[in-house]
C-alpha cells in the first residue's frame, strides 16, 4: 500500500510481503525503496512500518509483485530483477512515457513467458509531476 501527497512529492508505504519498489529518477533506477517487510495482510504478525520518500518532480516509482520477476518458461531462468532494471534503464533512456513503459514491460514479460502465464504479475508505475489535483490524468494501457 502507497500514499503520495501529489502537493509535496510525500510517498509513504508499507512493504507486505512483496518486493521493494524502484525509484526512478532521471530516466534511470537509482534505488529500491528498502522498508521492513511484514507477512501478507491477512496472515497476522507484526504491525506494518510506514517507511517514507520525498520525490523529486518527474521521478518515478515502480511496484510490482514478485510473479513480474519470478515468471519464467520451464527449465529456464526467471526473468530477474537485473533483466527488469536493465530494461527499466533502457526504456528510460529513450524517454518513454509512463504508459509506454508499462506496456513495454509488460510485452516483454509475456514474451518471456512464451505467451504463458504461470504466476499473477502486478505492476503499477506512478511519475510525480508536482503540482495540484487538477492536473490529475488516468490513461489507459
Amino acid at each position: 500500500m502507497m500514499r503520495l501527497d501529489i502537493g509535496t512529492g510525500h510517498l509513504q508505504w508499507v512493504n507486505a510481503g512483496h518486493p521493494s519498489p524502484l525509484l526512478i529518477r532521471d530516466h534511470r533506477v537509482i534505488q529500491a525503496l528498502e522498508s521492513p517487510g511484514t507477512l501478507p495482510v491477512g496472515f497476522g504478525g507484526a504491525i506494518p512500518q510506514v517507511s517514507e520518500q520525498e520525490l523529486s518532480r518527474g521521478d518515478r516509482i515502480l511496484f510490482f509483485t514478485d510473479g513480474l520477476v519470478e515468471e519464467h518458461h520451464v527449465g529456464d531462468e526467471p526473468f530477474g530483477e537485473e533483466r527488469m532494471l536493465a530494461f527499466v534503464d533502457r526504456a528510460g533512456c529513450v524517454g518513454e512515457s509512463v504508459q509506454e513503459m508499462v506496456r513495454g514491460l509488460s510485452h516483454a514479460l509475456m514474451r518471456e513467458r512464451g505467451g504463458v502465464t504461470t504466476d499473477d504479475a502486478t505492476l503499477f508505475l506512478v511519475e510525480w509531476c508536482g503540482g495540484t489535483a487538477d492536473r490529475l490524468v488516468t490513461v489507459e494501457v
